[in-house]
C-alpha cells in the first residue's frame, strides 16, 4: 500500500489513531480486544484505506484472536469514527499485527557482551 505523506493525510491518520484507541478503550466490549494497543495508522494515497497496526501480548494464537476481534468490530469502529469525526467518507479499516516491538525485544544483540 503506497502511503500518502501530505500534511492532511498525516493529521487524519493521527486523528483516526487517537479516536480508534478511544473507541477500543471506552466502547468495545469484546474480550479478545483486551490489552490490544494500536501502534499506528497509515493512509494510502487517496485516503480510501487505513492500515491500522496493533500490538498485543501473548503468542500467535492471541494475535489471531485479536485480529479476528478487530475485524469483527470493524463496522462498529467505522460507525463510531464517522460520528466522532463527522466525515462524509471514511477509509476502509484494515488491521495488521505490528511485529516491531517483538522484534526489538527478541532480537539478538549486534555486539556480544564481553
Amino acid at each position: 500500500m503506497k502511503s500518502s505523506g501530505s500534511r492532511r493525510s498525516i493529521r487524519l491518520a493521527d486523528l483516526i489513531h487517537r479516536e480508534l484507541a478511544n473507541l477500543l478503550l471506552e466502547e468495545v466490549q469484546d474480550p479478545r480486544l483486551e490489552l490490544v494497543s494500536l501502534s499506528g495508522v497509515k493512509l494510502n494515497s487517496d485516503i480510501s484505506i487505513a492500515l491500522v497496526s496493533f500490538t498485543v501480548g501473548g503468542g500467535a494464537e492471541r494475535r489471531k484472536q485479536a485480529l479476528d476481534g478487530l475485524n469483527k468490530a470493524k463496522g462498529f469502529l467505522r460507525s463510531g469514527l464517522a460520528k466522532r469525526l463527522n466525515m462524509r467518507s471514511l477509509p476502509d479499516l484494515r488491521f495488521a499485527h505490528d511485529d516491531f516491538l517483538e522484534d526489538m525485544v527478541y532480537a539478538k544483540p549486534d555486539h556480544p557482551d564481553s
